[in-house]
């Protein structure tokens, strides 16, 4: 028995994101917050901060940040990463970090760092896997209400989670499932 890359774009992802917050706490403290978040009112003729709308996804504030993040996204990711293809999901995944950058620096005063949009994305195109033209998964509507609805609620609360993130992620992901199937 040997041990394979099953899932590049997964795997790829889940390492640099280890290695950037490994980096961060012991060589290079301030790493994360110099390329790894977005930030409001992006200048789009500095390459760094035009940098950051897509690589804030591999940033995260602490090891259990990124443990609730990339513990769903190893989960679904593989699975989906053998339907769609390792192309098709990197770019699911860019193009999703790209506008929720865009959306969180021109809307919200706050940073944006992590990688639960690309979770939510990848739970909400999850539920489509078995999708059959015509029809709208049943499991798909339980996942959005369940999911989506509990981050409208958790929103009203006051905390350092970017449930706009969230649901940006599972709109992308319900985008995704259903014309990209």
């Amino acid at each position: 028995m040997r041990i394979t890359y099953n899932a590049p774009v997964v795997l790829t992802y889940a390492l640099i994101s280890i290695g950037v917050l490994f980096l961060n706490n012991l060589f290079h403290p301030g790493l994360i917050k110099q390329f790894f978040v977005v930030y409001p009112h992006v200048r789009f003729s500095d390459p760094i901060q035009c940098f950051r709308l897509v690589s804030h996804i591999a940033g995260h504030a602490s090891w259990d940040h990124l443990l609730s993040n990339f513990s769903l996204i190893l989960l679904i990711g593989p699975l989906l990463e053998e339907k769609y293809g390792s192309r098709k999901l990197f770019e699911m995944v860019v193009v999703t970090a790209l506008i929720t950058g865009l959306l969180n620096a021109f809307f919200f005063s706050t940073g944006l760092l992590g990688a639960s949009g690309i979770a939510f994305m990848l739970i909400l195109l999850g539920s489509f896997s078995n999708i059959k033209a015509g029809e709208v998964p049943l499991t798909f509507l339980i996942v959005a209400a369940l999911f989506l609805g509990g981050e409208l609620i958790a929103g009203m609360k006051r905390d350092h989670i970017s449930q706009f993130a969230h649901l940006i992620g599972g709109g992308m992901g319900a985008l995704y499932g259903f014309f990209r199937v």
